[in-house]
């Protein structure tokens, strides 16, 4: 069986096609290809309330080019959603009709709750230590979801409007970090230690950079370090010093400046970092829905 999802964030639309073998009785979920574009929504919506004609084109174009390549990998299932800045366009609904008749893709829009919840559908809580409590954080272009994990449950998720193209366009405000500070202080208590799960495209560019071995983590300290050596350089030195793409390179010293606060406030001093999306999650819940339907 091959399962398709369709991610459309503020600042990238990523399409994830995996094949699903079952192995001993248990699903094996092989990644046969993931396309990331850089539509950058948010930088419309974020500042003038609504997708201009330019990222209009490009989002239909992109559906276009996502539909042909479900039909080439034969997929059998596939789920689209999108997240903080469509829900917030004035245009959004009207973009998902023109979609659905350029492409045949029908777009959801999911609330940043729903968002969380799909993290939780990653099972990331299963396979772990049950002598600590886990903080899931989700940076992306719109917002950040923290979910909450203690004895292998979820107890709190929450989805909050402070994102990478929100601060690169000074779109938070001191209120909005106060929200999130306060949340953090109440909710993320636990007499277990905390540890830190990132992710985002962000997190995981600064992952492979730090050279951390895959299943270590990352200090806190490190983080606070890579936010001084990126805040001293201009987007065009990150972009040359550290292979990046431009629109890696704007965005990512906001991106620590969310990771470090989470993890300051929840009195965490490791992240993990596992390389898992909203995406991935997708590919859980509907493989977990067609599995309800049996």
């Amino acid at each position: 069986m091959k399962i398709a999802a369709i991610d459309i964030g503020s600042n990238a639309a990523r399409l994830l096609i995996n094949e699903v073998k079952i192995n001993n009785k248990k699903p094996e979920f092989i990644k046969l290809n993931l396309l990331r574009i850089p539509l950058r929504l948010g930088m419309d919506v974020f500042t003038v309330g609504k997708i201009g004609p330019e990222r209009e084109k490009m989002v239909i174009d992109s559906m276009k080019i996502f539909s042909d390549l479900m039909k080439i990998y034969k997929v059998d299932h596939y789920r689209a959603c999108a997240t903080s800045a469509m829900r917030d366009a004035a245009n959004g609904n009207e973009i998902i009709r023109q979609v659905q008749e350029a492409s045949g893709i029908n777009i959801e829009i999911i609330s940043g709750d729903e968002e969380a919840t799909l993290i939780y559908e990653n099972h990331v809580a299963e396979g772990l230590d049950k002598e600590f409590a886990y903080l899931y954080i989700d940076v992306g272009g719109g917002s950040t979801e923290l979910t909450f994990y203690e004895n292998g449950k979820m107890v709190y998720e929450r989805s909050f409007n402070i994102g990478t193209i929100r601060l690169l366009n000074n779109l938070v405000t001191l209120d909005n970090w106060k929200e999130m500070k306060e949340e953090i202080k109440k909710n993320i208590v636990s007499k277990k230690p905390i540890v830190a799960i990132g992710s985002g495209g962000n997190i995981n560019k600064v992952f492979s950079m730090s050279k951390t071995k895959d299943g270590k983590p990352m200090s806190l300290s490190h983080l606070k370090k890579a936010h001084k050596e990126f805040s001293e350089l201009s987007v065009e030195e990150r972009m040359t010093k550290y292979s990046l793409r431009e629109d890696r390179a704007d965005v990512l010293v906001h991106a620590l400046s969310i990771f470090n606060n989470v993890m300051a406030w929840s009195d965490i001093n490791k992240i993990f970092v596992p390389k898992i999306s909203v995406a991935d999650g997708l590919i859980q819940n509907i493989y977990s829905q067609l599995q309800h339907k049996k």
